[in-house]
């Protein structure tokens, strides 16, 4: 089956359309694009190696897909349960989770990264 051009570009622009979503309600999602471009920074003053930036430019994408994935979960749970609701509440505390056990590893993958180039 091949996708037309015309729905291609369609997909993409909801695609689009989510991340702005995200990116107009979710002040961490801000956090770790500024996080990212301060990495980013660092990696061309560090003189980082492609493989250096390769695992790196994989982390933050990892951590802000997470981030993104949060979103649609934290979405789904209101919509599903717009009240208060304990079980609901745990569902977006685990998610929420998900987002800061990559946050911790991509720090952990930073300072693997990076320390040696400082010291």
């Amino acid at each position: 089956m091949i996708l037309s051009t015309g729905k291609l570009v369609k997909s993409f622009g909801f695609a689009f359309k989510g991340i702005r979503i995200v990116g107009r309600s979710q002040q961490n999602f801000w956090i770790h694009v500024i996080i990212a471009g301060l990495v980013v920074v660092s990696g061309f003053y560090a003189k980082l190696t492609h493989t250096e930036w390769c695992i790196l430019v994989l982390t933050m994408v990892v951590v802000l897909a997470m981030e993104v994935i949060n979103t649609a979960i934290e979405k789904l749970v209101d919509f599903v349960s717009p009240g208060f609701n304990e079980q609901a509440g745990m569902i977006k505390d685990i998610s929420a989770a998900a987002v800061l056990v990559t946050a911790i590893g991509a720090i952990i993958i930073g300072l693997i990264i990076f320390l040696p180039k400082i010291v």
